[in-house]
């Protein structure tokens, strides 16, 4: 079964959320279980500065066809070349510079802003996807091509339409790994999408008169997933659908929902890198040096057994940290402390950062990402907080599990399919690893920290729950097994 698989970053190439660690991961655990897999990048500086073994001769580069796909600024070009992963896997790289080679994050420019060819730029990615989809490179046709999230949304659109020559043709499966990041641009961009004028419709990629990249994938996809059982239900209602329920509805026949897993090598105390002391659930008393090591690093009073608060998130709404700001004074008053590392609405940095001047030795915020510090505050913090209004899977309480550090969730999405909330019952018959509430408010926030505190007052309690949550497993493998089902049914006869 030949795969390629086609995302806009890689762990540890190129970072900016739960979509890197992903694509790091899947795919190695598709290859252990007998898949041949590929992975397609744009021509990002940190993805050429990452991978290795390039071969970008002239003789080697696989370029688009002409006269068809999205329209490129004025003597620009693109081709994809060859080389390979830091894990080994065979790669594709997108080589377009006048589209990737810029500074900035993958979306946003130096200031922060959109990039104002973001559409031209990622149906680019979409393009070249669909045409090695459609056998670009001669010598490994896919049978599968699985895009993700909006960056890769146009693939299967493309899959489905003749380019120039029709031979072999992959099988399209779209991930949807946040629904609410759509791909969503002005009317007027679709003129440069190389699509028929009838694709700006109802059953098109249109969207309230605009174009969606994510439609486009749900539109056209032969199987779509997204990574979570329990958010592969709830974005066919009304509250989670983000107005594309009507569509998720339509399609309901070949949507699924598939639980993220964990990089078990790159998340895991007994042999983490960036802890001076490791630790298992067999020696969980050595947890102690990764919260003094949290503590003075981050300049929070070396206090034992103060109650540590983790948050390692982006700071939105939807991830409810606006909640957990408006509780800062009661979490300080009762003892407990926090460290938070994160970036976002700006609204919600400051609220976090004035709290931190407030409260200094009791609070410690980093604005921004550092992959070493998140895994200090995971590694040392006792709870890890991820409050959402939303989450199709979240992967920071899995990092927790594995840590010892107990996720405090509220029961949606990927959180409700992991936590098992420590009520009596659950504390009796020994499936309880965290702390979990149900109402999206201020009051259920504290309510649920409260609990939290109360456990953590009983200490052979907490470390019972500590206990079973770090050795639960959440692996790739099983993951990697639903995905080869899934391909299998869509191309039952490849090899």
């Amino acid at each position: 079964m030949k795969v390629l698989y086609a995302c806009s970053e890689i762990y540890p190439l190129l970072k900016t959320g739960g979509l890197a660690d992903v694509s790091a991961a899947l795919p190695l655990a598709l290859q252990h279980s007998g898949c041949d897999v590929r992975v397609l990048l744009p021509g990002f500086p940190a993805i050429f500065a990452g991978i290795k073994n390039l071969d970008a001769s002239s003789e080697a580069a696989l370029n688009l066809p002409r006269g068809y796909g999205p329209e490129l600024p004025a003597g620009a070009v693109a081709k994809i070349v060859r080389a390979e992963l830091p894990n080994g896997l065979v790669c594709y790289v997108l080589d377009a510079p006048a589209c990737f080679d810029r500074p900035g994050s993958p979306y946003l420019n130096p200031d922060g802003q959109a990039w104002p060819d973001n559409a031209q730029r990622f149906a680019l990615l979409s393009w070249a996807a669909a045409c090695l989809g459609q056998g670009l490179d001669a010598l490994w046709p896919p049978d599968i091509l699985h895009c993700h999230d909006w960056h890769t949304g146009l693939g299967p659109l493309y899959l489905s339409l003749p380019q120039g020559s029709e031979g072999v043709r992959a099988a399209s499966v779209f991930t949807i790994h946040n629904l609410a990041y759509q791909g969503l641009f002005p009317a007027e961009v679709f003129s440069t999408l190389g699509l028929a004028d009838h694709l700006f419709g109802i059953d098109g990629v249109e969207f309230y008169n605009q174009v969606s990249f994510m439609k486009a994938g749900l539109q056209f996809a032969d199987r779509i997933t997204t990574v979570s059982p329990s958010y592969a239900r709830e974005i066919l209602t009304h509250e989670q659908g983000s107005g594309l329920e009507g569509v998720l509805c339509s399609r309901s026949a070949v949507l699924s929902g598939i639980l993220n897993g964990v990089d078990y090598l790159v998340w895991n105390p007994a042999h983490d890198a960036v802890l001076k002391q490791t630790f298992d659930w067999r020696s969980l008393g050595r947890k102690k040096h990764a919260k003094t090591q949290l503590q003075t690093f981050m300049g929070l009073q070396l206090r034992p057994d103060a109650l540590v608060l983790g948050v390692v998130s982006r700071l939105t709404e939807q991830k409810g940290l606006h909640l957990l700001a408006a509780i800062l004074e009661d979490v300080v008053s009762q003892g407990a402390q926090l460290a938070l590392i994160g970036g976002g609405d700006p609204t919600i940095e400051q609220a976090f950062t004035d709290a931190a001047k407030k409260h200094p030795g009791q609070v410690a915020v980093r604005i921004g990402y550092d992959e070493s510090l998140a895994h200090s505050i995971i590694a040392g913090a006792d709870v890890i907080v991820v409050p959402s209004r939303f989450e199709p899977c979240g992967l920071t309480q899995l990092y927790g599990l594995r840590y010892g550090t107990l996720p405090l969730v509220r029961r949606i999405g990927g959180l409700a399919d992991t936590v098992v909330d420590a009520s009596p019952e659950h504390l009796l018959d020994g499936t309880a690893c965290g702390v979990v509430f149900d109402d999206f408010s201020v009051d259920g926030l504290k309510a649920a920290l409260q609990r939290t505190q109360s456990l953590y007052a009983q200490p052979a309690a907490w470390k019972a729950v500590q206990k079973r949550a770090m050795q639960l497993r959440f692996d790739w493998r099983v993951a990697a097994e639903q995905y080869l089902a899934l391909y299998t049914s869509l191309k039952p006869d490849a090899a």
